[in-house]
């Protein structure tokens, strides 16, 4: 690859700008105690970042629905941990999860600077997996949304990473070429 013909880049969200983790893990802490749910969050994400996991992956290959991934994700957690939960109180966190995901921002070390110094040099795209209501807020909120020219998030394209419909959809929305583009992300699989 000759590095001095790329002029966009084309970056994933989570995990490799936005500090998915510990966002995620705060926003545990806040719904665990809206709830009002005597539960040790420490013992919860233990069991939980290995489900999550598994039930992204699945969702990347298209065998389950978003619906499904955001209910048994916490279930099949709760069930490890045997800790009894109702389907209710299942679907509010799920529901509460997703509305205050957002409210914490931040970032992987050196994320702002990085972004900073490359502004300046190449045109800079999003291509997420995650959900849309999500990933918009978190560009919004996080204050991370002027550095990209485009944003293309997997629910609006019908198709998600690593389908090459999404990255070609990226290409032609930010009018890019992919001789003259990289993507970066933390995951080999889906970048």
């Amino acid at each position: 690859m000759d590095v001095s013909k790329i002029s966009d880049i084309f970056f994933d969200l989570d995990h490799t700008l936005w500090d998915f983790d510990k966002n995620s893990n705060l926003t545990f802490i806040k719904i665990f105690q809206l709830n009002k749910l005597n539960i040790s969050v420490e013992n919860f994400l233990n069991a939980y970042h290995p489900i999550n996991n598994n039930y992204w992956s699945l969702y990347r290959e298209n065998k389950i629905s978003k619906e499904k991934l955001r209910f048994y994700r916490l279930s099949d957690t709760f069930n490890k941990l045997s800790i009894k939960v109702d389907d209710k109180m299942i679907n509010k966190l799920s529901i509460d999860y997703i509305d205050h995901l957002s409210s914490f921002n931040h970032m992987i070390p050196g994320t702002i600077d990085l972004l900073e110094y490359l502004s300046n040099r190449y045109q800079m795209h999003i291509i997420t997996n995650g959900f849309k209501e999500v990933q918009r807020r978190k560009l919004e909120k996080s204050d991370l949304l002027k550095y990209f020219r485009s944003i293309t998030i997997s629910e609006d394209v019908g198709v998600k990473k690593p389908d090459e419909i999404i990255f070609k959809h990226a290409l032609q929305k930010s009018n890019s070429l992919i001789e003259n583009s990289i993507m970066i992300g933390d995951n080999y699989n889906a970048d």
